[in-house]
């Protein structure tokens, strides 16, 4: 099951990719514009054929796909009578539109696996927490802002005892129907023994536990060294509309501090510190997680919309950041007939002639140092994916 979730991360991103490029590819012969070549991957040939003008084909990498629209800059060599149909010739509004449809793209492919998500299983951001055990640990920390144990920590009340698939169904024969009721009874008697009755593979259990009294914002509680099970909260097909565009706004803000973030993660992978989940990743860390979703304990619809949202998510992201105002993202390009459009109604108002197109020449030592910073920060993730991986096991 690892390497299905695996190849389904791998082959929805190289599907992501090329309809990206088919966004581009057709809104650019919508408006007239000569897409001489359209390709799965990068390299040698493998196949291709031709159909009207566009040549269509395979290559030998499979590491996402490109369209070869005719003049993309000035700087390009345009064949005799291509002219007229050259992408910098076109109105900018239309090559506003072209630009951005690869970004559209990401942006519909995330919210329409979204609403499938949410109006088939639920809410997946808004999980709740259910009696059924998800994993009981060995031990108890006693420093409460500790996150793993210490040789000096005592064994959990629960362990050798509670199991995972365990349901709680009642505490000291006081019946339960919330993991939230279930946990303030337990939290309630630290030090103080109590039974706790679960119902495991159809048969009712007691057991006597008591609760290791703990350090909790300021308060002694009991704990017994369980995690629950999380069950997403259902939502109706006409409720997972609005509830799709909020969580779509959630990923906005998400996706904003994950960007600003970036250089405390570099420093992070550097020192080699622990890696959160939140974090930026490599497709590396994101296939390894695919694999763990798709072998977890879980329903195989449970762990089908888990793989379907990390999709949705990474389109999202991706729409994002391919928007940044950077060359030689499409956002970089956007922002170069921006500033044109912008610079030209300044020199009318001024009464100046069109002074013309922005010397490309002039920002390609820019470009080179962005493409290096975005070399350098894949090659530092897909190294920190190897050897200091995401984990969510």
């Amino acid at each position: 099951m690892y390497t299905l979730g695996v190849l389904f991360f791998v082959f929805a991103l190289l599907l992501s990719v090329m309809l990206h490029e088919f966004g581009h590819f057709l809104t650019a012969k919508r408006f007239g514009m000569k897409a001489s070549r359209f390709f799965v991957g990068f390299g040698p040939t493998l196949w291709s054929f031709r159909r009207g003008e566009t040549e269509y084909g395979v290559k030998a990498i499979p590491a996402g796909g490109f369209v070869k629209i005719v003049g993309m800059t000035e700087l390009e060599e345009v064949d005799p009578g291509d002219e007229n149909r050259s992408f910098y010739r076109f109105p900018a509004p239309q090559r506003l539109v072209v630009l951005a449809a690869g970004s559209f793209v990401h942006f519909l492919i995330a919210i329409v696996l979204l609403f499938i998500v949410i109006a088939t299983t639920g809410d997946i951001l808004n999980a709740e927490p259910t009696l059924t055990i998800d994993s009981v640990s060995k031990c108890l920390p006693l420093d409460p802002n500790a996150t793993k144990c210490t040789s000096k920590d005592p064994v959990a009340p629960a362990f050798g005892k509670i199991k995972a698939g365990d349901r709680i169904v009642a505490i000291d024969g006081q019946p339960v129907t919330t993991y939230d009721a279930a946990k303030a009874r337990i939290n309630a008697s630290p030090g103080t023994p109590i039974t706790v009755t679960v119902r495991r593979h159809g048969t009712t259990v007691d057991l006597q536990l008591t609760p290791l009294a703990t350090k909790q914002n300021g308060k002694t509680v009991g704990r017994i060294g369980i995690s629950p099970t999380q069950r997403q909260k259902p939502v109706s097909v006409a409720g997972a509309v609005p509830r799709t565009f909020t969580t779509i706004g959630e990923m906005m803000a998400q996706t904003g501090r994950a960007l600003g973030d970036i250089p405390h993660e570099v420093s992070q992978i550097v020192h080699g510190q622990h890696r959160s989940a939140e974090g930026a990743a490599s497709v590396v860390d994101i296939a390894r997680v695919s694999g763990q979703i798709a072998q977890a304990k879980a329903s195989f619809g449970e762990r089908l919309a888990n793989l379907v949202a990390i999709v949705a998510q990474l389109n999202f992201f991706v729409g994002v950041f391919n928007l940044l105002p950077l060359l030689p993202l499409d956002g970089g390009h956007i922002g170069i007939v921006l500033f044109e459009q912008a610079r030209r109604r300044v020199y009318r108002l001024l009464g100046r002639g069109d002074p013309g197109r922005v010397d490309l020449l002039k920002v390609m030592p820019f470009t080179y140092a962005v493409v290096v910073v975005f070399i350098g920060l894949s090659l530092l993730l897909l190294y920190a994916g190897i050897v200091n991986p995401i984990s969510i096991q």
